[in-house]
């Protein structure tokens, strides 16, 4: 049953909706969760669910203490899940169609102040290569507001130093230009012409940024080393890749960037998700002030 229930959906939800893999893992584990349950009633299929079996998953979830934000996250995979079946055809009904899933306040996100963001661009060492390569990577994921993931699957061919713009592949494939200031050309621009070479090593790599081993640099390598210059910088707030994307797109809301230009810039298909920085900022300035 589990394996004709999740995997064409799932198959969806990566081919159709362009899902990153980690929202991918997130939906995987909640409707595995939510097929365990219907196991464990001894119900076969969907079909021989309704809203008392909705219901019942959801207390299942709040005796295991989880979070009203975690619970919602779940109906949301359920919910996704009986919509693609019926609009394959396999349910006539959707019991969860008409029921409202509890509404949440938006979890703001966590910002560096522009000192701190200064501070951590200064760390990395320009007269060592590794130095200069690290340099180059945060300069570029600051400048352009960047996931992680973009910036370690970045081909060179897509960065255009003389027009000053990188051309990034975002989520469900969708590409988007992004300009990028002088100081993250400029180091850039080094790296490609005093790192690099060396890197590869008589080799090629289509990758803009490269590890010791002439291989792409992995999430987490990216990850390691921004945890270590944080460290240098004096940074005790805990920082991650997609802190200095949320520290730019505020950055940018401060000084008087129109929203509409924040979401290009940052590859998002709705304001909405965006707006989220209106929030942010308005709490930044009462910390400022």
């Amino acid at each position: 049953m589990r394996g004709e229930i999740l995997d064409p959906f799932l198959h969806y939800l990566a081919i159709e909706k362009g899902l990153a893999r980690n929202t991918l893992e997130a939906y995987s584990r909640d409707l595995n969760a939510y097929l365990d349950f219907l196991e464990g009633e001894g119900i076969a299929s969907l079909a021989g669910t309704t809203k008392l079996t909705i219901m019942a998953f959801i207390r299942r979830l709040q005796k295991g203490g989880l979070a009203l934000r975690s619970i919602t996250r779940a109906l949301v995979a359920v919910r996704g899940l009986y919509r693609y079946h019926a609009s394959e055809g396999h349910l006539e009904a959707n019991p969860l169609e008409d029921m409202e899933l509890p509404k949440l306040s938006p979890t703001l996100p966590h910002v560096l102040t522009v000192l701190d963001v200064e501070q951590l661009l200064a760390q990395p060492d320009a007269a060592s290569p590794r130095g200069i390569r690290d340099g180059a990577m945060l300069e570029l994921l600051y400048a352009t507001g960047m996931r992680v993931s973009e910036l370690v699957e970045l081909p060179t061919s897509k960065v255009n130093l003389e027009a000053g713009f990188v051309t990034i592949r975002g989520k469900g494939g969708k590409e988007r230009i992004c300009p990028i200031g002088e100081m993250a050309m400029e180091r850039v621009r080094i790296y490609l012409e005093q790192t690099r070479p060396a890197m590869l090593k008589g080799g090629e790599s289509p990758f803009l940024f490269l590890n010791n081993r002439r291989g792409r640099l992995s999430r987490q390598g990216f990850w390691k080393i921004l945890r270590q210059y944080a460290l240098q910088a004096g940074i005790t707030k805990r920082i991650t890749p997609h802190t200095l994307r949320h520290s730019f797109a505020t950055h940018l809301l401060e000084r008087g960037a129109d929203l509409r230009f924040i979401q290009a810039m940052l590859g998002h298909a709705d304001i909405g998700t965006t707006q989220i920085y209106t929030h942010v900022n308005r709490e930044y300035l009462k910390k400022l002030h």
